[in-house]
Order: structure tokens, then sequence, then C-alpha cells
């Protein structure tokens, strides 16, 4: 079950503390990424209030970051059109590291290297708070919507299938 722990601190926690936004970090044991559906199960929670963080490229070379709930695809034609892009697609595991400084299931919005604009499947709306990456795989941050909007000047949008 997760549990509340202050330890390995990561960019994405450090700022959400220094943020003066309400948040809870809730941790729990793993040895490798789980699918963000499991991720729910271990925290007792609803798949549609657990998000997910997905980093792609577009053909103009920008970088954008999508965070959809876990058990939904990205519409990648609906996600272009959120940045006003005419097309984007996933990044390679490999880049993602030196890009965000986050591991593939552990990529937070908030610490990486370098903000990227961000979009929110406008599901998170529905809740008063949500589930997402704390930056390093076994971590999530609750907190609620509008203030991750307004923590990384993100935007909501339609963004899956």
């Amino acid at each position: 079950m997760a549990k509340k722990e202050k330890l390995q601190k990561t960019n994405a926690m450090r700022e959400v503390e220094t943020s003066g936004f309400d948040f809870d970090v809730h941790t729990f044991d793993c040895d490798e990424a789980l699918s963000g559906i499991e991720v729910a199960a271990v925290l007792g929670e609803d798949p549609d209030r657990v998000f997910k963080t997905l980093v792609t490229q577009a053909k103009s070379g920008e970088h954008y970051v999508f965070m959809i709930p876990v058990a939904l695809e990205l519409d990648l034609k609906k996600a272009a059109a959120s940045v006003g892009e005419k097309a984007v697609s996933m990044i390679p595991s490999k880049e993602l590291l030196p890009l965000t400084g986050y591991v593939h299931g552990g990529c937070s919005p908030i610490g990486m290297k370098r903000q990227f604009r961000t979009m929110i499947d406008e599901t998170a709306t529905l809740f008063d708070t949500i589930y997402f990456s704390a930056g390093r795989i076994g971590a999530q941050i609750e907190m609620a919507p509008d203030d991750l909007v307004n923590m990384i000047s993100a935007q909501y949008a339609d963004l899956t299938a």
C-alpha cells in the first residue's frame, strides 16, 4: 500500500515543496517501472485520476509534454492541434533521460532539465486532486490539477482518443 516517506527527494519533490501549493507524496516499493494501471492499483485509486507524463517532439523540433490518465492513449492529432503543431510523435525512451533528467516510468512534469510546454487532459478537472510521477519510479505526487497548471504554466485540452 502507498505510504508517505521523505527519502530520496527528486527535483519534482523539491520544486513542489517550495511552490506553496498543497500536495502529498505517496511512495511504494517496486524494483522496476510499473504500468500506470498497476500504479493506480498500488495506490488504490481510480486509473482516471492517475496521470502519465508523455514527452513528444513535433516536426518543428520543439518538445511538448502531455499528461493523460494512465488507462488511456494519447491522440497524437489532438495533441498536435492543442499546441498548434501539424504533428507530434513520442520521443524514443533512450532520449528521455538526457532530455528531461527522468527515466521511463518516473518522468514528472515538474523539475525537468528544461520546462517544456505542457498540456493536461481536460478530464483532470473532474477531480479535486490527481496523481502523477514524483520524478522516480515508486513515487507519486498528489495535488489539485489547477495548482499543477499554475505551477508549471500548463493548459487543459482534450488529448485522448
